[in-house]
């Protein structure tokens, strides 16, 4: 598990090689991700939106914004924390993500960033 603390949200990650399929004629690798997002500060945030870097060995760089994450965008009062599953097709066995949150204290109403630490994908059968 991959963890990085940012202005007291602790962010944890963990992978899952999901498997393979074709898709318009390419061989695709399926990964999972499960983010944990800790509030350790004294003040209630809101995720308001998120940022991905995601690297393929095999193409460029992606680059993703959305709005909150799964559709929602959570609020997490101190000492909880809210926990959710994703995934990403790669066209190679081998990759990774990085990112950040925006994020809003709802006590300074201060906006700032969580920085989302850089974790690898990589389907078991490769060598790295």
């Amino acid at each position: 598990m991959i963890t990085q603390v940012t202005k007291g949200i602790k962010i944890s990650v963990q992978t899952s090689f999901e498997g393979t399929f074709f898709k318009n004629y390419k061989m695709h690798y399926a990964f999972g991700y499960t983010i944990c997002i800790e509030n350790q500060s004294q003040d209630a945030v809101q995720l308001t939106s998120r940022h991905w870097k995601i690297f393929d060995s095999l193409n460029d760089m992606e680059t993703l914004d959305g709005e909150g994450v799964i559709g929602k965008k959570p609020v997490i009062q101190p000492g909880e924390s809210h926990t959710y599953n994703s995934g990403c097709l790669l066209t190679s066995p081998i990759g990774a993500m990085k990112g950040h949150y925006n994020m809003s204290n709802f006590k300074t109403t201060e906006k700032f960033r969580v920085y989302i630490p850089t974790f690898k994908f990589s389907a078991p059968f490769t060598l790295n």
